[in-house]
């Protein structure tokens, strides 16, 4: 936990300093129980752990902190769910609570939908993996960092 005025105490002093070394363009996932994120971690990408929070708690807190590209048609993406779950017609609520997560902290995009290997790739390439308690199936999230104008650096 960090003991600091005006950090969200979800945020461990690990995720900060990667969220701080984050450059414009940078992506990092937010990873549900069932990602492999050890393995896609191998190939390059920092692993973080945050067991036991969830995605929506995590996402909140981190957008007090983290800009979100707005050069982007979407700096947030999900998995697209694999045909026989989209046959079934498995419902992924979790996403209507990162868009509106994502509304509250100014971000109008819609999310992005990506195949599920593609999303793995582009997890390969990934500034970090955080590595969280989420049970949500389909809980996974990419964000891409943004710029922050000079005169937010000043603050």
């Amino acid at each position: 936990m960090v003991v600091l005025k005006g950090i969200p105490a979800l945020l461990s002093p690990e995720l900060l300093y990667a969220l701080a070394r984050m450059g414009h363009g940078d992506e990092i996932v937010l990873a549900d129980v069932n990602f492999p994120t050890s393995s896609i971690c191998r190939c390059g990408p920092e692993e973080i752990r945050a067991d036991g929070l969830g995605i929506p708690q995590l996402l909140e807190a981190m957008l007090t902190l983290l800009p979100l590209d707005t050069y982007v048609e979407s700096p947030a993406a999900v998995m697209e769910l694999v045909p026989s779950d989209r046959e079934r017609g498995l419902q992924t609520p979790v996403w209507t609570s990162y868009q509106s997560i994502l509304l509250q902290a100014g971000c109008t995009s819609s999310l992005a939908v990506i195949e599920r290997f593609e999303f793995y790739e582009r997890a390969k390439k990934a500034f970090a993996v955080v590595a969280t308690g989420e049970t949500a199936l389909y809980g996974n999230l990419i964000l891409k960092k943004g710029v922050l104008a000079p005169d937010a650096l000043a603050q």
